[in-house]
């Protein structure tokens, strides 16, 4: 049975970074599109990054770009998503996600993906 298990969440100052983890156990997520999403305080969960299997090519949201990384550690069974120049409308719980679909091209979109993680809370605040 998959366990999708997120941390890494915390309190940081705008400007800051934070590194989140999914790790996951009962699957291999080499084989599998990840996705990181993000909901705030009174608005609909958003897509923030994906990482395809295979080829690993990565697709940012918009307002991430040139902030964020998200990266894949094969051997620990974990991906990551590496926050840097941390803004207070970042503040969210962030969750991790799994495309079962093996032949599934990264995308942000929630109906793609299967598996969800609890979440970990990231608040940037001064």
């Amino acid at each position: 049975q998959l366990q999708l298990v997120e941390s890494g969440g915390g309190l940081v100052q705008p400007g800051g970074s934070l590194r989140l983890s999914c790790a996951a156990s009962g699957l291999p997520l080499r084989y599998y599109a990840i996705g990181w999403f993000r909901q705030a305080p009174g608005k609909e969960r958003e897509g923030v990054s994906c990482i395809n299997r295979g080829d690993g090519v990565t697709y940012y949201a918009d307002s991430v770009k040139g902030r964020f990384t998200i990266s894949r550690d094969n051997a620990k069974n974990t991906v990551y998503l590496q926050m840097n120049s941390l803004k207070p409308e970042d503040t969210a719980v962030y969750y991790c996600a799994v495309d079962r679909y093996i032949f599934s091209q990264c995308a942000l979109s929630i109906p793609q993906y299967d598996d969800w993680g609890q979440g970990t809370q990231v608040t940037v605040s001064s």
